[in-house]
């Protein structure tokens, strides 16, 4: 018996209607449907935690928006599950079906979609001895505070610095995350499923300052200049908040580890972008 993790946004308009009906679908075709004790539903197998979901589930499931599966998408790469959005959100360019789209989901039971693996991020930041490390699925952002100075940030490929920047921040993107802040940022659209990293300032002071483009076996670092009332702080896929001084060193590469896309409705990237950008002018 398959077992599909079904992750929810409680917060999304219909998101419990949705999953309800996900549930019936997938338990009618003989699946185990897993839930998490903070949103169960009837005819599911209740799990402590979502992340514990991921674990415990051969497919993981979102309803949501692209903020949910980003939110459980480093669990699925941890765990190496394959993930499958589905779309509540006003734009879902990482989602790959829509609520009218709910029969393709018995594909689930048969093997019949494809895997679209994206590159994550592996983000380091190193003072003295002290190392933490995240992952990102869209970016990791170097910023100011909000009430401090703009930043001055040099970028280094290995010991050669090859770029610096005073802006109100920078980032780094992957490929699926130039759709996210990066493009909010002017920053260019990367086809999801290439393989490079994406260096974008954040209203750079000088106007010559540009958007960079790296290959994916690139080494990165990034460090701020001293400046006695400079408060800066990482954010990555907006979901960490982490203090960041002269004293530190960020690192940026290519994650070991990969997000498994499933595919159930071929769509061209490119229609779609154009879709969704309508939708939201």
């Amino acid at each position: 018996m398959k077992k599909i993790g079904l992750l929810i946004n409680q917060g999304k308009k219909r998101a419990i209607e949705v999953a309800q009906r996900i549930t019936q679908i997938l338990t009618d075709g003989g699946a185990q449907v897993l839930t998490a004790k903070s949103c169960p539903l009837e005819g599911t197998t209740v799990i402590d935690t979502a992340q514990n979901v991921i674990l415990s589930c051969d497919i993981a499931v979102t309803v949501g928006g692209d903020g949910t599966i980003i939110h459980n998408a480093k669990f699925a790469a941890l765990y190496n599950k394959p993930l499958l959005g589905v779309n509540l959100g006003r734009i879902g360019f990482v989602a790959n079906i829509e609520p009218d789209e709910l029969d393709e989901l018995n594909r689930l039971l048969t093997g019949d979609y494809r895997i679209q693996r994206r590159m994550l991020l592996e983000v380091t930041k190193t003072r003295a001895d002290d190392t933490v490390t995240y992952t990102a699925v869209n970016e990791a952002v170097i910023h100011r505070d909000s009430l401090s100075s703009m930043v001055d940030i040099s970028v280094a490929d290995g010991f050669e610095r090859i770029v610096n920047y005073r802006a109100d921040g920078m980032l780094f993107a992957t490929p699926t995350g130039s759709t996210a802040y990066s493009f909010s940022a002017g920053g260019p659209v990367i086809e999801p499923d290439m393989r490079c990293v994406l260096l974008t300032p954040i209203c750079p002071h000088a106007l010559s300052s540009r958007q960079v483009v790296f290959g994916e076996d690139v080494v990165l670092t990034a460090r701020v200049q001293k400046h006695s009332d400079l408060k800066c702080y990482m954010t990555v896929d907006g979901q960490d908040y982490v203090p960041v001084s002269s004293e530190d060193t960020i690192t940026v590469k290519k994650s070991p580890m990969e997000l498994q896309l499933i595919i159930l409705k071929e769509k061209n990237f490119y229609t779609l972008l154009n879709e969704k950008l309508k939708e939201n002018s």
